[in-house]
């Protein structure tokens, strides 16, 4: 008998409900039906599975309006000041501009900086490998912004300029090394450990490098009320200098990899994790294999998508005179969707939940015709409760083998 998450991957892509032509033409930010924030995500599954689905996708609706009210009260009304949205109006052409011209590589050009590289104790509750050993990494990131307008506003947060990542090494030799990035908020490393099951990949003999995203946890600003602040409360053009400053210190942290000498490295990453995974993959061809887990593609929807942050956002955009199509446009090149991926389609899979409602199927789904229908694992789960996970873990260490991206 076929388990759940079985038929749930087996059928999902045939019966999604709006299963081709989402996008019909590139720029995407122009052809997106207006509505895309409110389309449902339907399957038609059997009543088993269906129950499992409505039930955590139930979990998720209230989460999400959690969450967007955490936003809509310490993180959106910031984005209206006067003097946030006189900056986004001032600068957002430049955005718009780079993402017309479509050259990933100019936006996010390959770091020259070769940091000295500080160690130190992992927390308490962090991983203790009975074999090898655990780091903590940091440096000092040297990080421009894209528009040598925002560099005087970007610069101010001081901490933010701290690169930070966790790093599991076996010891012996230098390994094939996952990258995994973690979610909004979500950054302690224990917490995406047990989470994303990843000391069952460092026993299967890779090493894991965790890093921790721009405004979260030690890179938030002392004042910041949670982790993750920082990363969309000053509008959208701050939102773009964000982006390009996570994609930035990643690659620091490859090269350092690569000096060590480790020759193949892979990247995952679980919601915002998946989003910046995603772009990752459109910037920078060293990856062995890109795996975005309930990835998001469209930021602009998932806020419209979430109430009551979607309100707020909707009186920003009336405030600043913008449309949703230029809403998209400004922020368009931080999405996957804007350029097509530097690694082959082959080495390319996507994990996503059939009840997510944080981040919808409905994203999963463009990144999968985006990326020419590459490998999709469906599970029968949401954002964060992800049933049958184990066949979907066992799915990447299969696929994963077959690319050749083995220890």
């Amino acid at each position: 008998m076929l388990s759940p998450a079985q038929r749930v991957s087996r059928i999902a892509n045939q019966t999604y409900r709006r299963r081709t032509g989402v996008i019909p033409a590139q720029p995407w930010w122009q052809h997106l039906p207006g509505d895309f924030a409110s389309w449902p995500d339907r399957f038609r599954l059997d009543i088993t599975t269906r129950l499992m689905v409505g039930g955590t996708a139930g979990i998720d609706v209230g989460l999400r309006t959690g969450i967007a009210t955490l936003a809509g009260v310490f993180a959106v009304p910031s984005t209206l000041r006067p003097e946030t949205v006189a900056l986004d109006r001032d600068n957002r052409a430049f955005y718009q501009a780079l993402a017309d011209a479509g050259d990933a590589a100019a936006i996010y050009p390959r770091p020259t900086q070769r940091p000295i590289m500080q160690h130190h104790q992992p927390g308490w509750l962090d991983y203790r490998p009975k074999v090898g050993h655990v780091d903590v990494l940091s440096f000092e990131s040297e990080f421009r912004t894209v528009n040598p307008a925002m560099q005087a506003h970007y610069s101010r947060f001081r901490r933010n300029r701290t690169a930070w990542a966790e790093h599991w090494v076996h010891g012996d030799r230098p390994r094939p090394t996952l990258i995994v990035i973690h979610g909004f908020t979500a950054d302690p490393y224990w917490l995406n450990s047990r989470f994303l099951a990843l000391p069952w990949f460092y026993e299967l003999g890779y090493d894991i490098l965790l890093v921790t995203l721009p405004f979260h946890g030690r890179r938030q600003e002392r004042s910041s009320p949670y982790s993750g602040h920082g990363y969309f409360s000053h509008g959208f053009c701050h939102m773009n200098e964000t982006v390009a400053h996570a994609i930035h210190d990643i690659r620091v942290f490859m090269d350092y990899l690569e000096k060590t000498g480790v020759t193949q490295i892979g990247a995952t990453g679980i919601s915002l994790g998946g989003y910046t995974t995603a772009l990752l993959a459109s910037v920078d061809e060293r990856l062995k294999c890109a795996i975005p887990n309930v990835p998001v593609v469209s930021i602009i929807d998932i806020i419209l998508s979430w109430q009551p942050a979607s309100w707020l956002a909707k009186a920003g955009m009336k405030l600043g005179g913008i449309t949703l199509q230029e809403a998209r446009h400004t922020v368009a090149i931080q999405s996957a969707l804007s350029f097509p991926a530097v690694i082959d389609h082959d080495r390319l899979m996507l994990i996503a939940g059939a009840g997510d409602r944080l981040a919808p199927p409905k994203h999963t789904y463009l990144l999968w015709e985006h990326w020419q229908r590459c490998r999709l694992h469906w599970f029968p789960g949401n954002h964060l409760i992800h049933l049958d996970q184990g066949r979907y873990l066992r799915a990447m260490r299969s696929f994963m083998k077959q690319i050749g991206f083995v220890p």
